[in-house]
């Protein structure tokens, strides 16, 4: 009987189990909606949005551009790694095909899945395997993490895997002064900032704390792999701002479309007292305007409307600055009116957990401190900065996606630390 239990209690804490089940939950919705969605609709619907454009053009061998499917030449409106790895999907199944968005969903449900591994690691570290269990099988059911591979063709789900990539890779260079590993740092940061830019706000924060961290000797102060780590970063996105500079003469890091997002959710259109302001915001007229000014012009104009607008109303801009804010963690601006006037029993379902997961972060942050957990600093990182872009811009709970895997992880330490004390470490180094 005892090596029975001990087998079971090993089995569904095993991290490839609770991989496998998590890809199989979201391979089994994707199966299940598909058969409820016109195939026709499937082939097209989904890529019709700028990585599915982008993706599109450079399957056509007209490069990175053509961003709301016109002549409108190259692009830098989205970073380059997704988009490529949609065209490498093109060229294997056809552009723009039923058979392309099977293996798009495919790709995404496996990058949620993998987040496993990392995840699963870094909660090994900070708590027991049952705390590592428990976040993992929570991960599984998730419904955003079950939803979003199937409902969003973008490199949200990738997102995903890097954010808890990087997070445990932080954790093991700060332990080691292996080449390997730091070598391994610098190109994992470089290919997530070639992914999803907004990653990068845990870059200096996490390196710095890596380097802090790292074991010191007599011989050398540990510069040496950090500064490294940091060349490789730089030498791996060189090139691509390269080419964005011979492409539109000015200097464009990785993506350029920040002046447009901060638009879109800071503009008259908010204003009820507006006038003569904007009424409505519309695709067809957006796209006429991006293909008439060209992406320079086009993007500076947003930019100047932003700035007009926020120093004409600061007081709007921070009460939608707070909107947003609640929009992020709560899913929706009105979440207490929200859940009392739906229907659907889904959307109260995603409202309660994430007013959950909200409390077990505020929770397991002061837990982390009052306790001077030895990796509280690294695992806050992610959660209190990476969803600041979308604060000033616009949000909504596929932003904060890329989060979800720690922020399940901290409401899970907030809960052993409540209830469960022995399946925590209370290692008090410093971080």
């Amino acid at each position: 009987m005892t090596k029975t239990r001990s087998y079971i209690i090993a089995l569904f804490t095993s991290a490839w189990l609770i991989f496998a089940s998590a890809l199989a939950a979201r391979l089994a919705f994707a199966w299940d909606q598909q058969r409820k969605i016109p195939h026709q609709a499937l082939a097209m619907v989904p890529f019709d949005q700028e990585t599915g454009n982008i993706a599109l053009s450079l399957s056509q061998g007209e490069g990175f551009g053509n961003l709301f499917r016109k002549p409108t030449g190259p692009t830098a409106w989205l970073a380059p790694a997704y988009p490529f790895l949609l065209f490498v999907v093109f060229r294997f199944f056809g552009a723009m095909t039923i058979a392309s968005f099977f293996a798009a969903v495919a790709l995404n449900a496996l990058c949620s899945a993998a987040a496993t591994f990392p995840l699963y690691a870094v909660a090994r570290r900070v708590g027991s395997r049952a705390v590592a269990a428990a976040t993992g099988w929570l991960w599984v059911f998730l419904p955003s993490g079950v939803l979003i591979p199937f409902e969003w063709i973008w490199d949200t789900s990738l997102s995903v895997l890097l954010v808890c990539a990087l997070l445990w890779l932080t954790l093991r260079v700060a332990e080691t002064a292996k080449w390997s590993d730091w070598l391994a740092y610098g190109l994992l940061w470089a290919f997530a900032l070639l992914t999803n830019p907004a990653i990068g706000i845990g870059l200096p924060l996490l390196l710095g704390w890596a380097w802090l961290c790292k074991p010191k000797s007599k011989e050398h102060s540990g510069w040496l792999q950090p500064t490294v780590c940091c060349a490789l970063i730089f030498l791996c996105c060189l090139p691509w701002t390269l080419r964005n500079y011979a492409q539109f003469h000015r200097f464009i890091a990785v993506r350029s479309s920040l002046p447009f997002e901060l638009w879109i959710g800071n503009n008259d259109i908010f204003d009820p007292h507006a006038v003569g302001g904007i009424q409505r915001i519309t695709r067809y007229e957006e796209t006429r305007r991006y293909a008439q000014l060209g992406e320079n012009a086009y993007l500076d104009e947003k930019r100047r409307n932003t700035l007009a607008f926020i120093r004409g109303k600061p007081a709007l801009f921070l009460r939608l600055t707070f909107r947003r804010v609640v929009a992020t963690w709560a899913g929706t601006e009105h979440p207490l009116r929200d859940f009392a006037e739906t229907d659907s029993w889904l959307a109260r379902v995603i409202l309660f957990l994430n007013f959950v997961l909200t409390a077990g972060t505020i929770a397991a942050a002061v837990f982390l401190f009052a306790r001077r957990i030895q990796f509280r600093f690294p695992l806050l990182v992610f959660p209190l900065f990476y969803p600041l872009i979308y604060y000033v811009t616009h949000t909504s709970l596929r932003y904060r996606h890329p989060v979800d895997p720690l922020v399940l992880l901290l409401t899970v330490f907030a809960v052993c630390c409540c209830f469960y004390n022995r399946q925590v470490r209370t290692s008090t180094t410093a971080s």
